[in-house]
């Protein structure tokens, strides 16, 4: 449908929620992981249950034992899926002068890097469900890849939206045209990100997000780290940042939020970020790598960031060897204007 005069526009994530979408993993993706990614997931449904409504999609097969593992807080949906990032295949949700709505970004598995045949059909699926307008991009990315304010900007990384694997032939201006429709900003604020080292070739909410307007928290590479891409990627999003006016007007104020260290043997693609964390009614749910010190540091950075609301540490052990985190296995639904 045409956005034109609609009105529609996303809010930020602590916009009070009617409920999350989240989806259970199969074993076709995860193997000899599923049942520590299986643990995971039904974690952290029972903690974002704990605050407001979970509605989960899992393969008719799998109803039973995610209803068993979730328990009976969490609702269990029969859709079809493949894999759990329902941040990149749900829709994106925005508000209006007549409720909701769920932009469909046309999912093609992070530019043809995993099997998608259910996974591609989950935004259309959950709006069709629940009777939502559904709106298609005209273009191609995933919720994960963009970081709204809820005060008209947004961030983004050009590696995973400016890349032919999405959108072959466009350029940013015609993506940056494309993201202020559908998501109702003004101010869009680019960084480099890295293509082709992860599989979503980083997404922003592993990088930067908005804790408020005008604040961005980050997440800081150990600086006796070795210098790798992603260190010069969060480099370059600094100085970004540090430079950017949002669409106030604003100078941003950006927080670090130092990456834990005393993790033990991880994949090369685990995801050690705490900003990957995801914000409900009344509660934050962040990820908890036993690394006490780290652990604790950026619980107390979100406890000041988030004042009034309930911190909640929540293990994502296997999650995270899968390249991914809280944020990017949930999925908002804002309440309506």
């Amino acid at each position: 449908m045409s956005l034109h005069g609609q009105g529609w526009r996303m809010p930020d994530e602590a916009h009070p929620h009617d409920l999350t979408y989240m989806a259970w993993p199969a074993r076709k993706v995860w193997k000899s992981d599923i049942y520590g990614v299986q643990d995971d997931i039904a974690g952290i449904a029972r903690a974002i249950a704990e605050f407001e409504p979970v509605a989960l999609l899992a393969d008719e097969r799998d109803v039973r034992a995610a209803q068993k593992a979730c328990g009976s807080g969490v609702e269990v949906v029969p859709i079809p899926v493949d894999d759990l990032w329902m941040r990149d295949t749900g829709p994106t949700f925005v508000v209006g002068p007549h409720g909701i709505a769920g932009v469909d970004l046309n999912f093609n598995g992070w530019g043809g890097k995993q099997r998608h045949e259910n996974d591609r059909l989950v935004a259309r699926e959950i709006l069709a469900d629940e009777r939502i307008t559904r709106i298609q991009a005209p273009i191609i990315g995933e919720g994960g890849s963009i970081e709204v304010d809820g005060a008209g900007t947004l961030l983004a990384t050009e590696s995973s939206l400016v890349n032919p694997n999405r959108n072959p032939g466009r350029s940013r201006d015609d993506i940056e045209r494309a993201l202020k429709e559908l998501f109702g900003v003004t101010t869009v604020i680019w960084v480099d990100g890295v293509a082709g080292q992860d599989i979503t070739d980083y997404h922003i909410d592993a990088l930067a997000r908005f804790a408020a307007p005008g604040v961005v928290v980050m997440s800081r590479p150990d600086p006796a780290a070795p210098q790798d891409d992603f260190t010069r990627a969060y480099h370059q999003a600094r100085a970004v940042l540090r430079e950017a006016v949002d669409a106030q007007g604003r100078r941003l104020e950006i927080v670090d939020l130092p990456e834990p260290v005393d993790i033990g043997r991880r994949g090369r693609d685990f995801l050690a970020c705490y900003v990957n964390y995801y914000v409900v009614n009344g509660g934050v749910i962040m990820p908890r790598f036993r690394d006490q010190r780290a652990d604790d540091h950026a619980a107390a950075v979100l406890r000041e960031l988030y004042p009034g609301r309930e911190i909640v540490r929540v293990p994502v052990d296997t999650l995270g060897e899968g390249g991914g985190g809280i944020h990017c296995s949930t999925q908002q639904v804002p309440k309506g204007s």
